[in-house]
């Protein structure tokens, strides 16, 4: 596979998935794992709930794994001398002590190897015709802020998350470079805000993401690359798409580490490829005039697996 080597990861790359898992359908681990695998990671998967399909159907059901059953399963790698890992990415996580064995399991790997990125997805709430509210306890605000966000590298908060961790409302793109920066001071060296209500200056059908990345370079001197990807409005409801994006933006970041703007728009590419797949399948089958259903609107991840793997750049980001 001469060809194809390039897009390899030069050496085995291991990802500890810590996401929730579905019988039926694509969000957390099932929207994660098959992109990663497909662009060469070695994914191991900690299945944080196991439900039938996603809760935003008219019916769930299934079972919830607690911080004890997690620190069980860690100890078992521990035990075969396999915890040792590249990457940890999380997604949704609704209980405190949960997040907090999170946490000191990304500290004891990083321990291990100190070059572990590890990706999180603050997932809090979200903003409806400009009102934010969290979907998640009140109480992993302070966890996220405090104990998570210090240990994360990349983050990938939506407008709405940037605004809960930092306390800082955001109006302009300039606010929102300014909690960027805030975040950048909490911890991590890269930030995504992965959606915003802001005005594109592409017009009104676009959603505008910002990214941040600070590096230090030899000699101690900060040097910061800021991005906006503007990217076309998808008229839909999807469930997944965070947990996809960050898995992407992982790979993306990995096989570009110092040039984000690169990272994003295969990232926001690839994205927008699966979406509209998705929407155009969607539409067919719940048929004319009639809206998709859950079950319908589910990502077209397989399908798209040309996409993922070498996505069309069909959405440039500027440099700011």
């Amino acid at each position: 596979r001469a060809g194809g080597a390039a897009m390899e990861p030069e050496r085995e790359c291991r990802v500890l998935s810590i996401q929730s898992h579905v019988v039926r359908g694509y969000v957390g681990n099932k929207a994660a794992t098959f992109p990663l695998q497909v662009l060469g990671f070695e994914v191991d998967t900690v299945n944080s709930v196991q439900f039938s399909n996603h809760t935003g159907y008219a019916h769930w059901k299934g079972q919830v794994l607690n911080s004890d059953e997690l620190h069980e399963l860690y100890e078992g790698l521990k035990l075969n001398k396999v915890n040792q890992y590249d990457y940890v990415l999380t997604g949704y996580t609704r209980d405190t002590s949960f997040l907090a064995m999170v946490v000191d399991i990304v500290q004891e790997l990083k321990q291990q190897n100190s070059n572990l990125v590890y990706v999180c997805d603050p997932v809090m709430g979200d903003k409806w015709n400009g009102e934010g509210s969290m979907y998640v306890p009140k109480d992993l605000l302070p966890v996220y802020r405090d104990k998570v966000v210090p240990v994360a590298d990349i983050i990938t908060p939506n407008q709405f998350e940037a605004e809960l961790l930092t306390g800082r409302k955001i109006h302009t793109e300039k606010e929102a470079l300014e909690v960027m920066d805030m975040l950048h001071a909490m911890g991590p060296e890269t930030v995504v805000i992965t959606s915003s209500d802001l005005q594109a200056p592409l017009g009104n059908n676009y959603l505008i993401a910002l990214g941040s990345h600070r590096k230090t370079k030899a000699d101690g001197t900060k040097m910061t690359q800021r991005i906006r990807v503007e990217s076309p409005k998808v008229d839909a409801v999807f469930v997944g798409t965070g947990d996809l994006f960050a898995a992407m933006l992982l790979a993306w970041t990995h096989k570009h580490p110092n040039n984000l703007k690169v990272a994003c728009e295969k990232t926001v590419s690839a994205m927008q490829h699966v979406l509209q797949r998705t929407i155009k399948s969607a539409k067919e089958q719940a048929g004319e005039g009639n809206k998709p259903n859950s079950a319908q609107l589910e990502l077209r991840m397989v399908q798209s697996k040309k996409d993922i793997e070498n996505p069309e750049i069909i959405v440039k980001a500027t440099v700011l």
